[in-house]
C-alpha cells in the first residue's frame, strides 16, 4: 500500500543551527502516529515540514505518492488542502465561532448550504453546539482550541496534523479532544501524526510512532512495542517510568536485591551486581490504603506529594523516601478517597523491575 505521507532524509536548518537532521517515516491513509521526544527535539519543527508550512534544508515529501517539496506552487497549494492542523495555541479570527470555522470552506469556495451543514456537523464532534455567535477570541483556551479543531476537520482532511493539542487545558477539554480526535482516525479512517510529549496520551491514542532525540528520529515502531520495553531515554525524558540508579546484590536464590538510596531496597528478577539502572513501570504498581497480602516481592509505604489528571487516568507522585510515580483509573481513585498527604502502599512484582 502506498503511503498518504512519506518523508525521506529531511533535514531543517536555521542559520548554523541543525533542527532535524536524516528523517525518514512513512504514514498510511488510518494510521494514528506519534512523534514523541522532549521540548526542543523537533517535533513542531518536523510538523510544519509534514504540513508544507515550510520547506525543508534538504530531503524529500511525497504526499500521496507525489513529490510535495518540489512541485509547483499550484500543486503544494492543493496538497495543503488535504492537510488539516491544529498548534499548540489557538489562532482565530477576531469574529463569530461560526465565521473561524467556515473561513476554510469559503477560501475553497463551497456552497452556502454545504457551508452550514459541515460548520454544523465540525462544531457537533467538539461539543460546541451554540456556540456559533460566540466571539472566539472571547472563549476559553480549551474552547479556543476545539474551535481550532472543528475548523481543520471542516474540510475532512485526509491528513490532520496535531501539535501538543491539549498542552495546559483541563481534563474536560482535553478528554473532548482526544475523543474526537480518536473517533475520526477510527470511525473515518483519517490519518493523524501528533507531536507531543504526553506519555498516556500517546499511549490511548497512537498505533505507531517515532521517538526524536536532538533533532534525529531514535527509534520507530509500534506503540505497544515502545512501551512495553522502554529504553532507557524514553523512560527518562517520557517519565514512563520510575528510574533509579542503585547497588545490586544478588542472593542464592537468583533475585537481586537493589538498595536505591533513602534506605530503600527493592527486588528485582534480574540477576545483575554492581552499579544498575531500575525502570518500573507506573502501571505495573499497585496502590493500596492497606498492606496488601499478595505474592509481590516489593511493598512501600509513603503519602501522596503530588496529583494529576488526563482524561480518565490520574498520575500520583508517592514520597516513599524516594518518590514514586503511579498511575491509577479515576474511578479507583475517587473510589480510594486519596488526596494530597494521604498514606498509601505501593506494591510491585519482583519481575516488574527492569534492570539495565
Amino acid at each position: 500500500m502506498m503511503p498518504l505521507i512519506e518523508a525521506s532524509h529531511l533535514a531543517k536548518e536555521y542559520g548554523t543551527v541543525k533542527a532535524l537532521e536524516d528523517i525518514s517515516l512513512a504514514v498510511n491513509s488510518g494510521d494514528f502516529f506519534a512523534i514523541i521526544g522532549p521540548s526542543g527535539s523537533g517535533k513542531s519543527t518536523l510538523l510544519r515540514l509534514l504540513g508544507l508550512i515550510e520547506p525543508p534544508s534538504s530531503g524529500k515529501i511525497l504526499f500521496t505518492g507525489q513529490n510535495a517539496t518540489s512541485g509547483s506552487d499550484d500543486l503544494q497549494l492543493r496538497f495543503r488542502r488535504e492537510i488539516g492542523m491544529v498548534f499548540q495555541d489557538a489562532v482565530l479570527l477576531n469574529t463569530s465561532v461560526h465565521e473561524n470555522v467556515a473561513y476554510p470552506l469559503k477560501v475553497r469556495k463551497k456552497p452556502q448550504s454545504e457551508i452550514e451543514r459541515r460548520v454544523k456537523k465540525s462544531l457537533d464532534a467538539v461539543k460546541l453546539s451554540g456556540f456559533e455567535k460566540r466571539n472566539a477570541l472571547e472563549l476559553s483556551g480549551g474552547e479556543a482550541q476545539r474551535v481550532s479543531l472543528a475548523q481543520a476537520l471542516v474540510y475532512d482532511p485526509k491528513l490532520l496534523l496535531l501539535d501538543e493539542p491539549t498542552v495546559n487545558l483541563d481534563p474536560r477539554n482535553a478528554t473532548i479532544i482526544e475523543n474526537t480526535v480518536s473517533r475520526l482516525n477510527q470511525e473515518q479512517g483519517t490519518a493523524v501524526i501528533m507531536a507531543t510529549h504526553n506519555m498516556q496520551q500517546v499511549q490511548f491514542l497512537a498505533s505507531e510512532g517515532a521517538i526524536l532525540r536532538d533533532g534525529r528520529l531514535v527509534e520507530r515502531g509500534r506503540i505497544s512495542e515502545l512501551f512495553d520495553s522502554p529504553s532507557t531515554f524514553l523512560s527518562i525524558f517520557g517519565v514512563i517510568g520510575n528510574v533509579f540508579e542503585g547497588e545490586s546484590e544478588v542472593g542464592p536464590d537468583g533475585l537481586a536485591t537493589i538498595d536505591i538510596g533513602a534506605f530503600r531496597k527493592i527486588e528485582a528478577t534480574a540477576g545483575k551486581r554492581g552499579k544498575v539502572t531500575v525502570l518500573i513501570r507506573p502501571e505495573d504498581i499497585i496502590v493500596s490504603k492497606e498492606a496488601l497480602q499478595s505474592s509481590a516481592r516489593n511493598q512501600l509505604r509513603g503519602k501522596v506529594v503530588e496529583i494529576s489528571q488526563s482524561g480518565q487516568r490520574v498520575r500520583m507522585k508517592v514520597d516513599v523516601g524516594r518518590q514514586f510515580l503511579v498511575t491509577m483509573t479515576r474511578r479507583s481513585f475517587d473510589e480510594m478517597k486519596l488526596e494530597l498527604g494521604s498514606l498509601v502502599f505501593l506494591a510491585f512484582k519482583a519481575s516488574s523491575v527492569n534492570v539495565v
